[in-house]
């Protein structure tokens, strides 16, 4: 499933255009998207919570020379889906 597979199951489901459907889609992932980068804790009610997580500088090696290099330190965007979504996962 894509963005634009997910807006017409929006549309579909709620009787609005397509582009409008498609509008409330891209919106709802920018305000998820916002507010990762500001660091913030997306929870999302009975589907699970988006969290930034720190991933630590390391060292590490490049697969093709074997090479020691510098990994720098990153921000990662974790998921982690909520009880109902598991037990809809897991039957």
């Amino acid at each position: 499933m894509n963005n634009s597979d997910l807006a017409d199951g929006v549309a579909s489901a709620h009787g609005i255009t397509k582009a409008d459907a498609r509008k409330i889609v891209d919106g709802v992932f920018a305000a998820i998207a916002d507010a990762a980068a500001k660091g913030e804790e997306v929870s999302l009610n009975g589907f699970g919570k988006f969290k930034v997580k720190d991933s630590q500088a390391r060292e590490g090696r490049n697969p093709s020379t074997g090479a020691t290099i510098q990994i720098a330190a990153s921000k990662k965007l974790g998921f982690t889906p909520a009880k109902a979504v598991k037990d809809k996962l897991n039957g």
